[in-house]
């Protein structure tokens, strides 16, 4: 006798042991989140800066609005320093060097190939400089332009390529300014290069060796450039990884992108990352150089040293009885790795270890707690505050802090943790999604080097889902009103609207396809071989397109899978005839129609016993 049997399985993902073990769950999915217990798509994205892409992969992004209302994006690559105003993108990136020099440009006929004559110039490939006050010559026009050096022809020339190709051949006799952009960084795991690295004249592949000029791999490898961004009052404080401390005046220039971040020169010389204490206002600097008694800005790095600026003054850093600059070194660890506001504290993570970090006033301006040990974080932006509660993710674990550190319990962790790059585990970067109660934590996967993946914890309902995006940071909606986020495309780098209402397609109307797809369960507690014939579909559909859904059978969990044919559900389908046995069963729910919204309720099956024929 056929009955109408209903299947429904817990919200969020759960694959800690098998598929057939998960029985009563949601096993697999992507670009899908729970909505009072029912998968439904995540919504689509927009371009913000039309016509607009940056140069390299952004690292830290930060959105607020200004005195005048006015709502502002700064976000750091490593290449450059951006800002948004409007739907423009503008160039900040601080310029560290500047010289006026004569007779130094060289031209061939026909050739696009500038040599930039600098004595001493200490540039490398990649890194950007900007012309100003250069005339045209030999039909080459460089003035207001910035451009990449593109190799390095000895210590006092490098090589341009411009656009248009020369009409002569010869050297400018003018005078130019070089206006030199903060070194490139390194988006990429690479080994280190040094003159001692190898012996002179060492081959350096197959048809050439190494010049006298020519370092060589010193096999030292240099991490990922990562920046830390925040707000100085309606201005910003930008830190690059290895670097000093910059500063961006929002009124500094009535031209918008012409004023670029400058240098905060009493700094220390070396900052891995940075941050503004809530409240007492003080600028500090994690992982960096020590004070010096001469009061210098390059004392002994120490990757363990916490220092701050005295208060409401982000300029003087010099410990004295007239100031609240300070420095402590931390224990239980190598290096500082990230540091986050929660409350009115501040949480910073070594490698090993979480401490908080309170002010307290004078004399000791800010008490430092060890929290918790053996939870270090794996990156400097793979940490969090929602709703006064710390998430982050560790070595292996989530965790999460709100007065004890406790491993949260995740049930996709070892999934993630298999699929995660660990070579790339600085690239991790968390947001929260406040409209659907949601941390997000990007993740470069197998062996990729960007961020490509997502996990997300919804701690108010407690799931975990996963899936792909393309997105590089995260940040939530409380200027915009959608999350911003930043990606890697084969068209270019970009700034996105995220998840806009009503839109459910990706920045070029490509469709964005989503699944969801269950544990094995029992079609009638795995006794007997089962007949199905029907299935009733619950589901909300919008914007028309349709459902795909397929049903697919076992004899036995680990026996050969018997697939049903792949229906289309739309708006007016009830019921779909069809014939199937098996013991077990699994469903999944997908869709690729552009635009469409959907949202999946229960699963009604048609049933009755059934021999092995």
């Amino acid at each position: 006798m056929t009955e109408l049997k209903k299947f429904d399985f817990k919200q969020g993902f759960n694959r800690e042991t098998t598929q057939y073990a998960e029985e009563g769950s949601w096993f697999d999915g992507d670009r899908v989140r729970f909505r009072a217990g029912r998968p439904e798509n995540l919504r689509g994205y927009q371009t913000r800066a039309l016509g607009s892409t940056f140069d390299g992969s952004a690292r830290d992004l930060v959105t607020w609005s200004d005195s005048s209302g006015t709502s502002r994006i700064v976000f750091g690559t490593p290449d450059k320093l951006y800002e948004q105003d409007g739907d423009q993108l503008y160039d900040i990136t601080p310029i560290v060097t500047a010289v006026t020099l004569a007779s130094c440009f060289g031209t061939s006929s026909g050739s696009t190939r500038v040599c930039c004559s600098d004595a001493g110039h200490n540039q490398k490939v990649g890194n950007y400089v900007l012309f100003t006050s250069s005339a045209a010559f030999n039909a080459v026009s460089l003035q207001g332009n910035v451009y990449p050096i593109t190799s390095i022809a000895s210590a006092n020339v490098f090589t341009i390529s411009v656009s248009s190709a020369a009409d002569a051949t010869g050297s400018d006799v003018g005078s130019a300014t070089f206006q030199y952009y903060l070194p490139t960084g390194f988006s990429v795991v690479a080994a280190g290069l040094g003159y001692g690295a190898a012996s002179y004249q060492a081959t350096v592949c197959a048809s050439d060796t190494r010049a006298w000029n020519q370092p060589a791999s010193s096999g030292i490898p240099f991490d990922v450039t990562q920046w830390s961004l925040d707000n100085w009052g309606e201005d910003i404080v930008a830190n690059r990884s290895g670097s000093n401390i910059f500063y961006w005046d929002v009124d500094s220039s009535t031209i918008p992108g012409q004023v670029h971040a400058a240098s905060i020169t009493t700094s220390p010389i070396s900052v891995n990352s940075i941050l503004v204490s809530p409240n007492d206002r003080h600028l500090i600097a994690f992982g960096t150089n020590e004070f010096a008694v001469d009061a210098t800005v390059s004392g002994t790095f120490n990757p363990m040293l916490v220092r701050w600026s005295d208060q409401d003054d982000k300029s003087n850093w010099v410990p004295a009885a007239d100031t609240t600059a300070g420095e402590v070194v931390l224990t239980d660890g190598t290096k500082i790795i990230g540091a986050k506001r929660s409350k009115n504290a501040i949480n910073i993570w070594t490698d090993n270890s979480l401490w908080t970090m309170a002010f307290v006033g004078p004399p000791f301006t800010f008490r430092f707690t060890q929290a918790g040990s053996n939870c270090g974080m794996v990156g400097p932006h793979a940490g969090i505050d929602f709703n006064g509660v710390t998430y982050w993710m560790g070595f292996g674990n989530f965790y999460r802090f709100s007065g004890q550190v406790e491993t949260l319990p995740c049930t996709v962790r070892r999934f993630i943790f298999d699929d995660i790059n660990q070579n790339y585990y600085t690239k991790v970067y968390a947001g929260t999604n406040s409209e659907f109660n949601e941390i997000i934590w990007l993740y470069p996967s197998g062996d990729g080097t960007e961020c490509d993946k997502y996990v997300i914890y919804n701690p108010v309902d407690n799931y975990w889902v996963y899936g792909t995006m393309f997105f590089t940071t995260f940040v939530d909606k409380e200027v915009f009103g959608n999350t911003i986020t930043t990606g890697v495309t084969a068209a270019g780098n970009n700034i996105y609207n995220n998840e806009p209402v009503s839109v459910f397609v990706g920045a070029n109307n490509e469709t964005l396809s989503s699944f969801v797809e269950s544990a094995d369960f029992d079609i009638a507690d795995g006794n007997a071989i089962m007949f199905m014939n029907r299935v009733i579909p619950d589901y909300e559909m919008v914007n028309g397109g349709k459902i795909k859904m397929k049903i697919t059978t076992q004899q036995f969990p680990e026996a050969s899978e018997e697939v049903t044919k792949e229906f289309d559900i739309t708006n007016a389908t009830q019921k779909v005839d069809f014939r199937s046995r098996g013991r077990q069963a699994k469903v999944r729910v997908s869709c690729d129609s552009n635009g469409t919204s959907w949202r999946w309720g229960s699963l009604r099956l048609a049933v009755q016993g059934d021999g092995r024929r």
